[in-house]
């Protein structure tokens, strides 16, 4: 499973994918505080 962690002002939000290609797609749309991980 890959995540990403997008990490606001007062908040943290948590978005999960199945493939890396969709996760890395998505990262496009987030800002620059963002991780990416993955994880079994």
């Amino acid at each position: 499973m890959w995540v990403i962690t997008l990490f606001g002002q007062d908040n943290v939000r948590i978005f999960e994918y199945a493939e890396k290609a969709e996760a890395t797609d998505a990262m496009k749309n987030f800002s620059k505080y963002a991780v990416l991980s993955y994880t079994k």
